[in-house]
């Protein structure tokens, strides 16, 4: 069994490995574009960022079962990211570190793209309800939808 943890340094390039995969597999069908998907999204460039400011993990925890299987980030009472590797969808990663972000976090709300059903379905899962707000996602032309803990 797995535990959650604060990210360190050494997360670095998995993490990377799995915030561009997973955001390929998922964001891909939605945005429809390879420059940004396999151009500026890129292992690499997140990695040295990761290791170039270490303080950027500060809000970031992962579920480390031998190594790295996804990650959370949190600021504050919102939860700003959470991924699991593909490799290990549907394994429950993710309610584990949704259920933490709430219990240990108190983390209760969130942005969610309005196209990314999947995502939606598993927040209202864990309790999360759509809200009437929506913005663009910055940069695109697409909507985010608000998402709070009920």
């Amino acid at each position: 069994m797995g535990q959650i943890r604060r990210a360190v340094v050494a997360d670095a390039s998995r993490l990377a490995e799995i915030l561009v995969f997973t955001k390929r597999m998922n964001y891909r069908p939605i945005f429809q574009n390879d420059p940004v998907s396999f151009g500026e999204i890129q292992v690499l460039p997140i990695a040295l960022s990761y290791l170039e400011h270490p303080q950027s993990l500060e809000h970031i925890w992962v579920y480390d079962d031998v190594f790295v299987k996804g990650m959370i980030h949190i600021e504050g009472t919102q939860i700003e990211e959470l991924y699991v590797d593909s490799f290990f969808a549907s394994t429950g990663i993710g309610a584990e570190l949704i259920e933490f972000a709430l219990r240990e976090k108190h983390a209760d709300r969130l942005w969610v793209l309005e196209k990314n059903s999947d995502a939606i379905r598993f927040y209202k899962r864990h309790g999360f309800v759509l809200t009437d707000e929506r913005a663009y996602q910055e940069g695109t032309t697409e909507f985010i939808v608000k998402m709070i803990h009920d």
